[in-house]
């Protein structure tokens, strides 16, 4: 049976592959499986659940939750039943939360813990029709999902669910995805079954793991990208494995092993940061050994293009210090798959030189989400690059550079706003992603800015911010860079320092600090990262030269509304809190 509905997959999964390890979560320190079986028992109790107590075809069902099984058990549940999954981002917004509910008509919430119960019952207060929460962990006063369970069990209708399920067809509506945006309300992004399949069967041969293998998740399932590759690992009979938390991931790692894992760049730049910070705790010899390990790894090419010295050396390299890294990954990783952001070639290249894959990709909410993406398949990756387009997809690169789509992955439109669906959605049916874009080698795809916030300086020249903020963080001293400049004689910086990395170069050159403020107050602090800023300013043109630049005292994070969930800059909001700094740039 070939599926051609999402809830489709518990069934070919059992079918196909049945596993007492389907699903694996940490309880308590325990790791606790699920079979292909209970995900299939799991997901009818709750679709019957849902029937029982009113879930009509169509109606909007949320699930606000950190990554865990009960999530795949709802989602099948309740787009089998006929119900809409819209999932939301567990940090999100109390006005975000409020405004998705009410704009969604929410029938029923599902959340995993008693903060964002509360947090739910906030949102929904005075809304004149209250959906019913129910909650995976346990709260007091709250209906449980066992609750919902076992009325499900009690109220089990094989043939009205089966009834349902027929009626309803791969091109329908499965979701609602509120992408977050950078500005303005969240807009909802409607994908039907056949969006999502057409993603999986594109990119399903591409991870290198087959039904003996896990898979460790961790980043949000309520984001397209984590949840159709959790469609893929069904498909292929993968393992999944949630991790505890963001903070755990390097134990669960190590604990599950998998063969495969997604993540986003900011977390391969922690991961990379830490390793630096260790071999800078090296003495002697070992000292050496890591750095000369490192600076080979950075300098890594594909196939060899390096020469056999080069090749020699690398792999004593990956037999004296690199195979550290694999350990560090549980030994077993095959590939790790980037999206989401830019990656930082330098991350991409070293790496590969330890022998861990990174496979950058490119998409958007918008296209389900995959575009292009680089792969192990023969000559598909190259660095810089989000690698080739898929073969289901088209793209073109419009007059003034952006990156059209068009494919069976584009989003049915955005919930209640056709004129903005026209917007994005021309009436040739090409998708107009907002990014500008190259193809390299008339194959592999590059991004070089987002059109919406490409400026113009007061000489009137153009300038691409995440172009050369990118450069900026190609340096170990800049965690993060926001390009500013609009309508000002020059394009200057605020930057953000790789503080650890700081940090342990201040201490090889006796800087005293006692705060990330003192430290980034210190001349000789300001003067090398200014050389860095400098170094990068050489591959620019003169009016693209950063100048002036500033140096801030901690990280921008999603928690202090400075990033998007999709880890984005909100640019308006950092020019916001930093206009007083802002205007000392200008002023001076």
């Amino acid at each position: 049976m070939e599926v051609t509905r999402l809830f489709e997959f518990p069934e070919h999964w059992h079918r196909k592959y049945p596993k007492s390890n389907a699903f694996g979560a940490k309880i308590n320190g325990v790791w606790k499986t699920y079979s292909t079986a209970e995900f299939i028992e799991y997901a009818d109790n709750t679709s019957y659940g849902l029937l029982s107590m009113g879930l009509n075809k169509g109606d909007n069902v949320a699930i606000i939750s950190n990554n865990r099984p009960e999530w795949n058990f709802t989602d099948a549940g309740i787009m089998q039943a006929g119900g809409i999954n819209v999932p939301i981002y567990p940090t999100i917004s109390e006005s975000d939360l409020k405004y998705i509910l009410e704009d969604a008509r929410i029938r029923f919430v599902f959340v995993s813990s008693a903060e964002l119960y509360e947090k739910v019952k906030t949102a929904i207060a005075g809304f004149s029709s209250m959906p019913e929460i129910f909650t995976y962990n346990p709260v007091p006063g709250a209906k449980s999902y066992d609750e919902l369970i076992g009325t499900g069990r009690k109220n089990q209708d094989a043939a009205k669910l089966k009834s349902i399920r027929d009626r309803i067809v791969t091109g329908e509506m499965a979701t609602i995805l509120y992408t977050s945006g950078t500005t303005g309300k969240p807009k909802g992004v409607m994908l039907s079954h056949s969006n999502l399949l057409s993603n999986v069967w594109a990119v399903r041969d591409l991870p290198p793991a087959d039904h003996r293998d896990t898979a460790l998740s961790f980043l949000p399932l309520n984001h397209v990208y984590e949840r159709m590759l959790t469609y893929v690992y069904m498909y292929s009979g993968i393992s999944i494995y949630y991790a505890e938390s963001m903070e755990t991931i390097g134990d669960n790692i190590r604990e599950v092993k998998p063969k495969v894992f997604s993540a986003v760049p900011r977390l391969l730049e922690k991961v990379y940061d830490k390793i630096i910070s260790k071999g800078s705790a090296l003495t002697g010899i070992k000292k050496s050994l890591f750095f000369w390990a490192l600076h080979l790894g950075l300098r890594y090419e594909l196939k060899g293009a390096n020469g056999w010295w080069y090749e020699l050396q690398l792999s004593l390299a990956n037999k004296l210090i690199f195979n550290k890294w694999r350990e560090a990954l549980g030994n077993n990783v095959n590939a790790i798959v980037s999206g989401g952001a830019a990656l930082q070639p330098r991350l991409a290249r070293v790496f590969w030189a330890a022998r861990i894959p990174v496979l950058e990709g490119y998409g958007l909410t918008e296209t389900s989400p995959v575009i292009s993406v680089n792969n192990l398949q023969p000559d598909s990756t190259r660095f810089g690059s989000v690698g080739p387009v898929l073969e289901n997809v088209e793209v073109k690169i419009a007059a003034d550079g952006e990156i059209l789509c068009k494919g069976p992955n584009v989003m049915l439109g955005y919930y209640k706003h056709p004129e903005i669906t026209a917007e994005m959605i021309d009436a040739d049916g090409w998708l107009h992603t907002g990014d500008i874009g190259v193809f390299e080698e008339n194959r592999f795809l590059k991004i070089t800015d987002r059109k919406k916030e490409i400026f113009k300086t007061s000489g009137g020249k153009y300038i691409t911010p995440q172009r050369i903020e990118n450069m900026l963080k190609e340096s170990p001293f800049i965690e993060q860079a926001m390009v500013i400049g609009e309508n000002q004689k020059f394009p200057s910086a605020l930057i953000v320092p790789a503080f650890i990395y700081l940090k342990e170069w201040c201490t090889r050159n006796n800087i005293a600090f006692s705060s990330n403020e003192e430290m980034i107050r210190n001349d000789e602090v300001k003067k090398r990262i200014k050389e860095e800023v400098e170094l990068m300013n050489r591959n620019l043109s003169q009016f693209e030269m950063i100048k002036k630049p500033e140096l801030l005292p901690r990280e921008w994070a999603i928690d202090s509304g400075e990033m998007t969930p999709k880890l984005s800059l909100k640019r308006k909001v950092i020019l916001e809190a930093n206009k007083i700094l802002i205007n000392k740039i200008y002023s001076e």
